[in-house]
């Protein structure tokens, strides 16, 4: 799967080194390997519900809760959810965002996975299992395509197993 991840660097901002997953995703045979690679990794998890964040984890949330047989939960940008919401700010390893939740997306003591592209700093990962406790669910693992280690973000998900499928 590496192969099929493309460097593009200075983007978006100078000094960045963008992991471009698009040739994996445009490859039939990539696709389903991370899909099905993902999927490996939480055989034998006890889980109600994938969550994917915007929109990276929508690719890889979506086909791995359809093939675990889960529901999939959506967390968004500002004002992309048609019905109440909380939210909260995070920071990126290149500025910060807002994300939200419906309200009644999770119930309390449902056990969640969060399923995304990418693992950096963590905000954004941290941000959602926030999102999720604050409604009463228990994040029990974050499963992503690429961590890039240098960035540590592990360490802010420090109580939450973090499995990636490739290591930068």
């Amino acid at each position: 799967m590496q192969d099929l991840i493309r460097d593009i660097p200075d983007f978006p901002y100078e000094g960045i080194l963008f992991r471009d997953i698009t040739p994996l995703l445009q490859n039939p045979e990539g696709l389903k390997k991370a899909v099905d690679s993902m999927a490996e990794l939480l055989e034998g998890v006890d889980f109600d519900l994938v969550v994917g964040p915007e929109s990276r984890g929508f690719i890889f949330g979506v086909p791995l809760a359809y093939k675990m047989n889960k529901g999939f939960i959506p967390v968004r940008k500002p004002k992309k959810l048609p019905f109440q919401t909380i939210s909260q700010v995070y920071d990126l390893e290149y500025g910060n965002n807002i994300l939200e939740i419906h309200v009644d997306a999770i119930k309390k003591g449902q056990k969640v996975v969060i399923a995304d592209d990418l693992l950096a700093t963590g905000g954004t990962t941290k941000t959602v299992v926030d999102l999720i406790e604050r409604l009463g669910g228990e994040v029990v693992e974050f499963v992503c395509l690429i961590e890039l280690e240098a960035l540590k973000g592990r360490e802010l998900l420090k109580d939450i197993k973090v499995e990636s499928l490739l290591k930068y």
